[in-house]
């Protein structure tokens, strides 16, 4: 809990001064309301007190801030004295280990540098081929008149994409087991944010024995891709596993089997889960929102026409990329950050002890009208002029920002762009007014109840459907 008041004596000073917050509730503090509602409870915070807030997460001392040149300290000038925090991690570490979104310090430093090369120019541009036939193999199975999920559609498009350009492998008869498994680990994670103590995973509630077991599917599926690697070789190949697996240290060692596991995992979890949501989001907005679609649809005509869309369309594609970029504002998949204190530190004016837990949060920042005219209104066109020029850093952040930006942001924009562009080639979305979506907030924002679309089949001149 907050310090409370102690007996003067030569060696006891008064607390530090902290900015005004929630009282909260005895030994839970504002942990209730936080887990009732936490895109809600954040945006009431800084309408209510400002850009510096303290909490009370059950005995967790907590800071939310909403101010650019704080957060910039935070994740840049200042980012050593801030690491991954434990209120925030502690329930994924089982399932990303200490991978490149979990470690810190020098073996971050050293997985980041393992993973770069996957991600740069030459390397990413050649993905573009298998992510346009992933997204045509999974389209045609869609039907003139379908209503379907697009978000588990998505989800298996974008893990199917993943585990070829990055680990050159199929995982077709896993996509039910894998999405099944990322969707109850967002669920059980999601709950135990709200809960004022730490249950022992060991303790059989329900939640618990399907997070066992979504951890167990995860694995089983990572060492089957990399037992196949290891029997073929990684000899002549140069995706991201192979190269990991054929790596030394400076003592000439391999990777070991857990790294190994733990890397694997994590890029093909936030290598597939962050695109999906993202398309998702967007399909949602766009099938809502018909004429925004119509001019989408008329300049990918105008700069691909039916041919398959390639990387290097990309830049021509400026409208398809503001809308994506849109729908990221309005709904950020990495809708929160999470940080906590190496040492005792000063913000905005207050003074802060080591231990506090600090959170930034994007689903606000990017909802403010001080930086985004009608904040709430989806207005791709608002990107199309230079904007995001003149945004203060940090305004608009959907990956991130820092040296821990995501490591994959290109590769997730390219993905969105190309995969969006050949599903408008060929079909356009009716979004279902009676099918409530609400966000889901958990390690990502996730759509509760779906993304339930009407997919209409879209016809060429000459009479065909749209696409190859």
């Amino acid at each position: 809990m907050f310090p409370v008041d102690a007996p003067a004596s030569a060696g006891w000073h008064p607390p530090p001064r902290r900015p005004p917050g929630p009282r909260g509730l005895p030994f839970v503090g504002n942990l209730p309301a936080l887990g009732k509602n936490p895109l809600g409870f954040f945006a009431e915070l800084a309408d209510r007190y400002g850009d510096f807030v303290s909490l009370n997460l059950a005995g967790w001392p907590a800071l939310f801030i909403n101010d650019l040149p704080a957060i910039e300290k935070v994740l840049v000038e200042d980012h050593r004295n801030y690491i991954k925090h434990k209120f925030f991690w502690r329930h994924v570490t089982a399932v990303f280990g200490k991978g490149l979104l979990t470690s810190e310090g020098e073996p971050w430093h050293r997985q980041r540098r393992l993973a770069a090369p996957a991600f740069a120019g030459r390397q990413l541009l050649a993905y573009d081929g298998a992510m346009v036939a992933l997204a045509h193999q999974l389209l045609d199975g869609w039907q003139d008149g379908e209503i379907i999920d697009i978000h588990p559609e998505m989800m298996g498009l974008t893990l199917r994409i993943a585990a070829k350009t990055l680990f050159d492998s199929e995982v077709e008869r896993d996509i039910h087991d894998m999405d099944l498994a990322v969707n109850d680990l967002a669920v059980e994670i999601a709950s135990r944010y709200k809960r004022p103590i730490l249950i022992p995973d060991a303790f059989p509630l329900p939640g618990h024995l399907r997070y066992r077991r979504s951890i167990r599917t995860i694995e089983r599926v990572v060492s089957s891709m990399i037992a196949e690697r290891r029997a073929s070789g990684v000899e002549h190949r140069n995706d991201f596993l192979s190269r990991l697996m054929a790596a030394r240290d400076d003592a000439g060692k391999p990777v070991c089997d857990s790294l190994l596991r733990d890397e694997a995992i994590t890029l093909l979890l936030a290598g597939h889960e962050t695109t999906a949501l993202a398309l998702s989001w967007t399909w949602f907005l766009l099938g809502q929102h018909s004429d925004t679609e119509a001019r989408m649809a008329a300049e990918i005509a105008e700069v691909v026409g039916d041919r398959p869309v390639r990387a290097e369309d990309v830049q021509r594609l400026k409208f398809t990329e503001s809308v994506v970029m849109e729908a990221m504002r309005l709904y950020p998949p990495a809708w929160a950050i999470g940080r906590e204190s190496v040492q005792p530190f000063d913000l905005g004016g207050y003074s802060f002890g080591a231990g506090t837990t600090i959170f930034i949060i994007p689903w606000v920042l990017h909802r403010d009208p001080h930086y985004f005219e009608e904040p709430e209104t989806f207005h791709p066109e608002r990107w199309m002029g230079d904007l995001e020029r003149k945004l203060p850093r940090f305004a608009y952040m959907p990956f991130g920002g820092g040296p821990r930006v995501c490591i994959g942001q290109r590769f997730a924009m390219m993905e969105a762009v190309l995969v969006l562009t050949t599903m408008a080639q060929r079909f356009s979305m009716e979004w279902l007014p009676d099918r409530k979506v609400t966000p889901f907030p958990s390690i990502t924002l996730r759509p509760h109840g779906g993304v339930w679309l009407k997919v209409k089949e879209r016809r060429t001149t000459n009479g065909r459907s749209g696409g190859i």
